[in-house]
């Protein structure tokens, strides 16, 4: 069944599935409000399991934005978190690239919102995704990222081979937490064994937990991101399993579990009873889960279904950061509204005045700002009432001149005739 929410859905990648609904008997019969109110019953205003928010403060209610790559820098999280998004993560930064202090450097956000890095005050909690195949290169890359790069890129190189002997920040004023990607099912990822890679590995990530857990500061929490096998067969459901138990083992604060497999890729519906058997069989433990969760209907069905601690939501926020204003409507016992279309014109001038602060050091700004932006443009048209037109207009944008034509044509008084 396709979700009915999808017109404000697009695919992440052209090999990607439409927007589905996840394929669980009985989900979209529950009611988000009822949901909510037995959260609201169970753990007070917040909605939220009391440890988390111990080890994460802010980190106030029972959904966060994903780590998405290409999509979640400052100017995403800033947006997200302006409209209640309690908490996010940074999109996956490679060990290696992190320790050669190169271009993605810079995308792990260390410094000022000028570099992007992480966004200013507004931007936390913000938790730190790293991935790699070498445990002693993520370890030190882990470290570099809560130390806010404090030491030489040539220190950092040197834990690898030798260790690290300590650590000089306790990650107050950085990252609220490292979280380690053993999930991307991107091919190129899988064959530089990386990311999902993992899952048909166990004991080769372990390694990498057990080394980055050992570094970081007791105060800096680990989680990891899982998805629910690297396949179907009983040999990779076994591997999961033992990666899984094993991540709580060493000390991990949670772990989140996507409903696809990495052999899926993108393609067809997640599947929920895995999640919701997970729950089933340790009850103690924090888990979050993540997979179509197109809307914010989703958050509440998928928390209901499974028994989750809480929800990560990924691609059905690009372009959509209401859902995180409709979730807290929601838990407070009122109706989710839509945005209208002054609050839309509104956040696209926000989100491009961020991103144009996040490109302030590249050669050409305003440029490479409203190339950028296209691909949320794109999103965002789907909540106009001429979404195919604005989308079109979005679409040929490549100066903020030719954006604003489009704010001016589809988002003004008129603009939604």
């Amino acid at each position: 069944m396709r979700c009915q929410s999808n017109n404000s859905c697009e695919n992440a990648s052209k090999n990607a599935t439409e927007p589905t609904f996840a394929i669980a008997d009985g989900a979209q019969d529950l009611d988000p409000k009822v949901v909510a109110a037995d959260l609201v019953s169970r753990y007070g205003p917040t909605a939220m399991d009391s440890r988390v928010s111990k080890l994460i403060p802010g980190f106030d209610a029972p959904f966060y934005q994903a780590g998405l790559a290409g999509y979640s820098d400052a100017a995403m999280r800033i947006i997200a978190r302006r409209h209640g998004c309690p908490m996010c993560i940074t999109e996956a930064l490679l060990d290696r690239t992190l320790l050669a202090g190169g271009k993605g450097f810079a995308k792990a956000d260390l410094g000022d919102i000028a570099g992007n890095v992480p966004g200013g005050e507004e931007d936390h909690p913000l938790v730190g995704q790293i991935m790699g195949s070498d445990p002693p290169e993520m370890a030190a890359a882990a470290l570099k990222m809560i130390e806010q790069g404090s030491r030489s890129n040539k220190e950092y190189r040197s834990m690898v081979r030798a260790g690290v002997d300590d650590s000089r920040s306790d990650g107050a004023d950085s990252f609220a937490g490292i979280d380690i990607n053993l999930a991307c099912p991107v091919k190129k990822i899988a064959k530089k064994s990386r990311g999902g890679h993992w899952l048909r590995e166990p004991q080769g990530a372990i390694a990498i937990l057990q080394a980055v857990r050992d570094v970081l500061p007791e105060s800096i929490p680990l989680t990891v991101k899982m998805r629910r096998s690297f396949d179907d067969t009983d040999e990779m459901k076994r591997n999961f399993l033992y990666l899984f138990d094993a991540a709580y083992d060493l000390g991990c604060a949670w772990v989140t579990v996507h409903g696809r497999t990495v052999e899926q890729k993108y393609v067809g519906p997640s599947r929920w009873d895995p999640l919701k058997a997970l729950v089933d069989r340790n009850p103690e433990r924090i888990i979050f889960g993540s997979g179509d969760v197109w809307d914010v209907n989703q958050i509440f069905r998928m928390i209901g279904y499974t028994g989750l601690t809480g929800v990560s939501v990924a691609r059905g926020c690009i372009g959509n950061p209401w859902i995180f204003r409709q979730a807290r409507s929601i838990l407070a016992g009122n109706d989710p509204m839509p945005p209208t279309i002054a609050e839309q014109r509104a956040v696209l001038e926000e989100h491009f005045d961020l991103l144009l602060a996040v490109n302030a050091n590249t050669r050409d700004p305003e440029f490479n700002t409203a190339r950028n932006m296209r691909k949320f443009g794109i999103r965002f048209a789907a909540h106009h009432p001429n979404a195919q037109e604005v989308k079109q207009g979005f679409i040929y944008a490549k100066s903020l001149d030719d954006w604003e034509v489009v704010l001016e044509q589809w988002y003004s008084d008129g603009g939604e005739s």
